[in-house]
């Protein structure tokens, strides 16, 4: 039987995050995982991996056990176990009360980045036996966690050397857009968006046609297109849906499809670069992934895209695939 890692499970006091927008909480529960040798060779450091969890996912979702599918800390075993070299594993929790943050700073959530680069990373060299530096630290994600896995990486080559994303948020124009008149009639049912958010706070469940409103417009309204007062705007008129494209315009800023441009030579530094998607993904996702691929070939850009059998939903045994080459690629 192979040797298996320890997971410890931080409470981290954001200052950043204190006194947020939303008033979602500072203190965030932070799962990390340790490598089997860890504890054994105390001379050792590790690289670091930061994985990103999904919207209306939480840090913890990472290590919840289901039946059938295996968490983060049992695929970094199983990597391991595979030959990969060991490392550490860092799950941040990037939630808020209406679904994520999408990892970035906005007006109208939090700052974000900030505390995932700014607090968190640093906390996490301090406190562990890593290698800090870009060249040993790399970050991961899944649908909202890979698109912001691709911003942070983009944004701050200087703290993440190598970066891969599953079913990442991408290509605005196919994963948002097509979904926002739906979005609409579920927020007009309560007369108004603040009607509509009035309703969702008060839920006791929150409906799939709830959550994906807020998915598709709000939330990401919250983070794309906040305003300095904390407000925020939609890209899209409530009562008659027409397209407001000044608003529209602020979101594509941060669609990484139109940011690699932009970050040509950040992503150029990276040591990886892995984008993939399941062919049959229900936000189109897999077009975005196609998207960016060929503006990277374009920018010649070094990376790879994989396309898989398969949708948005429980795809956990694809992330061997990232963790394998991200261990490697840092080591």
């Amino acid at each position: 039987m192979s040797e298996q890692g320890t997971t410890v499970v931080e409470r981290f006091e954001s200052q950043v995050l204190k006194g947020n927008p939303l008033g979602d909480p500072h203190m965030r529960e932070i799962p990390v995982y340790l490598p089997p040798s860890y504890e054994r060779d105390r001379s050792r450091r590790y690289a670091v991996i930061y994985w990103l969890h999904g919207f209306t996912g939480i840090g913890l979702s990472s290590i919840n056990r289901s039946l059938w599918a295996p968490t983060l800390p049992e695929l970094m075993d199983r990597v391991i176990a595979d030959g990969a070299p060991e490392a550490v594993l860092v799950m941040p929790d990037g939630s808020t009360r209406y679904g994520g943050s999408q990892y970035v700073n906005s007006p109208a959530t939090g700052q974000y980045e900030d505390h995932i680069v700014g607090e968190l990373v640093p906390y996490i060299d301090a406190t562990y036996r890593t290698k800090a530096s870009p060249s040993h630290r790399g970050t991961v994600g899944k649908s909202s966690g890979g698109y912001g896995a691709l911003v942070l990486a983009m944004r701050n080559p200087d703290v993440f050397g190598a970066v891969a994303s599953h079913s990442g948020d991408m290509y605005f124009e196919s994963c948002y857009k097509p979904f926002f008149w739906k979005a609409l009639n579920a927020i007009n049912k309560h007369s108004d968006l603040r009607g509509f958010l009035k309703a969702f706070d008060a839920m006791p469940k929150k409906e799939r046609e709830a959550t994906e409103a807020l998915t598709i417009l709000v939330a990401m309204a919250m983070a794309y297109s906040g305003n300095s007062d904390g407000t925020y705007e939609l890209p899209v008129d409530v009562k008659t849906g027409e397209m407001r494209d000044a608003i529209w315009s602020k979101w594509l800023e941060w669609d990484p499809v139109y940011m690699a441009e932009r970050h040509a030579e950040a992503l150029r530094k990276m040591k990886l670069v892995y984008i993939e998607c399941g062919r049959k993904d229900e936000w189109n996702l897999h077009y975005g992934a196609r998207v960016l691929s060929g503006r990277l070939k374009a920018l010649n850009i070094k990376h790879e895209h994989q396309e898989f059998d398969d949708d948005h939903m429980n795809i956990q045994y694809r992330y061997v695939e990232s963790l394998r080459r991200l261990a490697q690629v840092l080591a």
